[in-house]
């Protein structure tokens, strides 16, 4: 017999020889559980007063609460909802205009980028996604949250710093052999460690010596076979487990690239073995949504070009060369990671996410025409399409831009600017973004409000374009290498052709 919920009390009442004639509840409700949210915010070690930090309640898809940082940077979140059919899932961020920030979470909370995109309306273009860098917290009943902190950058203190590009000869003034602009190389950039495996103290990774081991193969058997790796195989015998090679992003890959060589496009004198100047393949996946993408990113080593043609990079039946590497970069420089951050197979670029996590909010409006990059403290000019010119014209034009100039209202004298390197343009990228172009000069509106919640990080970036590096193609020298505005792939051009140029500082 099924009994209603009233007559089971009324029956535990009658067998505990309890009861009374009176029914109706003689305590309230225990309130639900709620949880907190604290932390501090810094820059440069220092509290940061007047910061933001927002919390986001992806139940609802709504911000919950907004707290303000005291005089001691600190701030906290109470009555977050810790009980529900499904456990409340929340995420902060933090925010300050001139600031980038990167959070740091205590036990219970997790870094992590988060696709924002429905959030918010385009300027006529509704698929070009916005991420942010937050603390995800899974609410649960005596679960709060401290040491939820964020630091602050503001391009003074760049997480980053970019190696300069091994260019030697220079083509003419003002280019990348002349301004030599980038950490520079340690004397003794690799050292071979008997073993199998080769440091490279420019970046601190350290890298199989047989780069011809594995026979060229698809993308996902590639990721398994530098996954599988161990000791007794290609040569080594430096006692390393399967598990602990993998195979390189996109930005590690990229590291090894000198671009005053060709065939191989390393540097000369490197203790290599058996390197291939063909295509090897990176574990960043080509980003085509949650489902995934037919290519990855691949570098071809003849001359250091990137390979995005859906013919030599197709992830299915592209066989490309694989090279395996180990270790965080810790050398003289750190690698930035590449913002993939959604795993499509195991040991990927979205699975690892390897190197130094990007900032959000990145890009700094400066207010004068020049935008910073909390990542790596370049500054750049803010108006993308002001300086289209062949190569030579285009790197003279930069030397004299000045203020009262492309919008520029800085004070910067002629000779202040320069044309990128070819480190320092792809130094902007960001993996998860298909049409970088699009990106940057996008309005995004939050939908709750109507109001403009970030207003485009570059003037008129120019779609379907390729902008100019200062370093020239050392396997053709009537070429220089540029950066294709929508992808962001790096490909080598003539130098006669017409081309943007974006100045940095």
């Amino acid at each position: 017999m099924k009994l209603f919920p009233a007559i089971v009390a009324l029956v535990l009442l009658n067998a505990c020889g309890g009861g009374s004639s009176n029914f109706g509840p003689t305590d309230p409700p225990a309130p639900n559980p709620t949880n907190s949210v604290s932390g501090t915010v810094t820059f440069k070690g220092a509290p940061l007063a007047g910061a933001t930090v927002t919390a986001f309640l992806t139940n609802t898809n709504s911000i919950v609460q907004v707290m303000t940082t005291d005089a001691n940077g600190t701030y906290s979140l109470s009555g977050l909802q810790a009980t529900g059919n499904v456990p409340p899932d929340y995420q902060f961020w933090a925010s300050k205009q001139g600031y980038g920030f990167y959070p740091s979470a205590g036990s219970g909370g997790t870094v992590t980028r988060f696709d924002y995109t429905g959030q918010f309306v385009g300027n006529g273009i509704t698929d070009i996604p916005i991420y942010f860098t937050v603390i995800d917290f899974i609410s649960q009943p005596s679960g709060s949250l401290t040491g939820a902190d964020f630091a602050a950058y503001d391009g003074s203190n760049p997480l980053v710093a970019l190696a300069n590009t091994g260019q030697q000869i220079s083509y003419t003034a003002g280019d990348d052999a002349s301004e030599h602009k980038g950490t520079a190389w340690p004397g003794t950039r690799f050292t071979d460690n008997l073993d199998g495996t080769i440091t490279d103290h420019l970046t601190g990774l350290i890298w199989l010596k047989d780069a011809g081991c594995f026979a060229p193969t698809t993308w996902s058997e590639a990721l398994a076979d530098a996954n599988q790796l161990a000791t007794g195989a290609c040569g080594l015998t430096d006692g390393s487990t399967a598990g602990q090679w993998r195979m390189p992003n996109l930005n590690e890959l990229e590291s090894l690239i000198d671009v005053s060589s060709s065939n191989p496009a390393l540097p000369v004198g490197n203790p290599f073995t058996n390197v291939s100047i063909g295509i090897y393949w990176s574990s960043t996946s080509y980003f085509g949504g949650e489902g995934g993408s037919p290519s990855a990113w691949a570098i071809r080593l003849s001359d250091g070009r990137y390979m995005n043609d859906l013919t030599s990079n197709v992830k299915a039946t592209s066989n490309n060369a694989v090279w395996a590497v180990r270790g965080s970069a810790n050398g003289a420089v750190k690698l930035a990671s590449t913002g993939m951050y959604v795993p499509y197979v195991s040991g990927d670029d979205g699975t690892l996410q390897t190197g130094v996590r990007l900032t959000y909010p990145r890009w700094i409006d400066n207010g004068n025409g020049t935008v910073t990059d909390s990542m790596t403290g370049l500054i750049w000019l803010k108006q993308a399409d002001c300086i289209n010119q062949p190569w030579a014209a285009a790197v003279a034009a930069v030397k004299t831009l000045a203020s009262g100039q492309c919008g520029l209202t800085d004070g910067s004298a002629a000779g202040t600017w320069r044309m990128p390197n070819r480190n320092e343009m792809q130094s902007m990228s960001d993996r998860m973004q298909t049409n970088h172009a699009d990106y940057f000069d996008q309005t995004y509106v939050l939908r709750a409000t109507q109001t403009v919640y970030q207003a485009p990080i570059f003037t008129n970036f120019i779609s379907f374009q390729y902008y100019w590096t200062s370093t020239t193609d050392a396997a053709d020298t009537s070429e220089a290498w540029t950066v294709f505005s929508c992808d962001f792939g790096v490909y080598d051009t003539a130098k006669t052709d017409t081309g943007y140029t974006l100045a940095v500082r």
